[in-house]
Formats: C-alpha cells, structure tokens, sequence
C-alpha cells in the first residue's frame, strides 16, 4: 500500500462520496475510483458498499480507516523528523516569470499541508533562464519548461501543453484554423538574449534562425507583437490579451511542462516537493 493510496482512501472514507473526494484532492473521479479499486484488490477486502446515492465503508473499511489515519500521521511526523534533523527547514523554488499554471494553487495547498514547518521561498526567473536558477545554485527545485541543458540535473515531465502562434489580432493569419511554422518564415520573431540556453531558444524559435527583437519576460514577448507586429509561440491556453491572439501550430510539438533538482540530491524536502508536484498534476 502505497501512503499516496491510503490518502486516497481517507478522502472518500470521509466524504463518502468518490466526486465531492475526487475534488477535494483536486483530481478527477476515474483515477480516483481505480485507485480505490486496485486497493481493495490488494487487500482482498471490499472498503466501501456502492450506492447510486454514494458510498458507505464496510466493516473491513471502517478497520482500515484508523489504520490509514495512523500511519499517515506516523508518515507526517517523519517526514517532519527527518526534515528538521536535516536541517531543512526552508526550500527555495524557481519559476518562470509571468506563471499562470492553476495546479500550483494545487501544489501549494497540498505542500503546506505536508509541510507546515518548511519555509518556501519562491523566485520567480525571465524567460532568459528556463532553470530558474538551478544551474547557478539560485533555487533548490524549479517548476519551469524544457527544453534546457540538463546536464548535473534530475528531470521529471508534468504534463505537455500545445503551443501557437502569438499574433496581433489584425493580422491576416489570425483567420486560419491552424498554422504550420512555414507559413511564419518570412516573419520576425521575438527572441532572447544571447547566452540564452540554445535548446530552450530553439524550440521557442520554431527550430530555425530568427530576427527580431530581443525579449526577456513574457509581456515583452506581448508588447513586441501588439507594436511591431512581431511574431512567436505561446502556450495555446494562455489568455494573450488585448489585441492580441492565438493560433495552433500544428508541427510544433508540446511545451514540456517539469520539474528539475539537482541530481544526487537527498534533502527529503526537496524529494517530498517532487513527489507532491508530480501528483497534484496527475490527471
């Protein structure tokens, strides 16, 4: 049994109710119902009677319930134990500037609920440097996007989001369903600063060499477009606002969204903070 199953478990033992449980853990409720599934599976126990009206636990459930509630509590104080022995007691994150990802609300609440005596400090980076300042010892863990040079780094993939075109809201292309990079060739680009990391550069120049202004932070990426009539990517879902819009690129692959430490790292802080950022972005 895994303690993210039991976490699981408690919730729907508690709401007796797998939809108001599932948004409790801000998750869907399929995963949810598997999890559940699997765990009574495991146990070779049924946890819960099933009704069209909701849920109730069996007597097996009800055994498991101050079970789980214990070790989760033991698992808690360990946690807590290690950290401070550790010396732990803070953890700084990067991330890129401008961040609009709704998850981190997610990864927030169930981080300070893990670890209510850790100090997060959070550093918030230009486009100029996808690490955050890992490489350069700024930050202990980044929530940012590749591609970047991950040499000296553990890396581990979120989730993907489609990317599209940045257009001024007047431009003749805006009308199009979609978009493939070859129709934007002959136009400028917004670019970053050279030293920038080449990988990350590539993908955000579709690949090829550009001319164009110089950008460091994602409304200057904007404000290039809406004066100069400049061109770039975007995530698709962002909101490009006032006199501006999206359209998909089609042969561009998805932004990758990650998280990265450094490699070899064994502070538990930091370890629970991976853990805890690839859950809350499980589907």
């Amino acid at each position: 049994m895994e303690l993210r199953t039991l976490r699981y478990f408690v919730a729907v033992a508690e709401e007796l109710h797998f939809g108001r449980a599932a948004g409790r853990l801000h998750m869907s409720q399929p995963p949810l119902s598997r999890a559940i599934k699997q765990l009574e599976t495991e146990l070779g126990a049924a946890l819960f009677d099933r009704s069209p009206g909701g849920v109730t636990l069996t007597s097996a459930g009800a055994v498991l319930l101050d079970e789980a509630r214990a070790l989760l509590a033991r698992a808690d104080r360990a946690r807590g134990r290690v950290a401070a022995a550790a010396g732990a007691t803070a953890i700084t994150i990067g991330i890129l500037g401008d961040s609009t990802d709704p998850r981190a609300t997610r990864l927030a609440a169930a981080y300070r609920r893990r670890h209510p005596q850790v100090e997060v400090r959070v550093r918030e980076t230009d486009l100029t440097d996808p690490t955050c300042g890992l490489h350069a010892g700024g930050v202990d863990v980044a929530l940012t996007r590749g591609p970047f040079d991950e040499t000296g780094l553990s890396v581990r993939e979120l989730r993907t989001d489609p990317v599209g075109a940045l257009l001024r809201a007047d431009d003749v292309l805006v009308g199009r369903h979609s978009l493939e990079l070859a129709d934007l060739t002959d136009r400028r680009w917004f670019l970053f600063p050279q030293g920038t990391d080449p990988l990350w550069q590539a993908y955000w120049s579709g690949g090829e060499p550009r001319e164009g202004p110089v950008v460091r932070a994602v409304q200057e990426c904007r404000q290039a477009v809406l004066w100069n009539g400049t061109v770039g990517m975007t995530l698709l879902d962002h909101e490009p606002g006032e006199g501006l819009a999206v359209v998909p690129l089609v042969d561009m692959p998805p932004s990758r969204m990650v998280v990265a430490w450094k490699e070899g790292d064994t502070n538990p802080v930091i370890r629970s903070f991976v853990q805890i950022a690839i859950a809350a972005h499980e589907d």
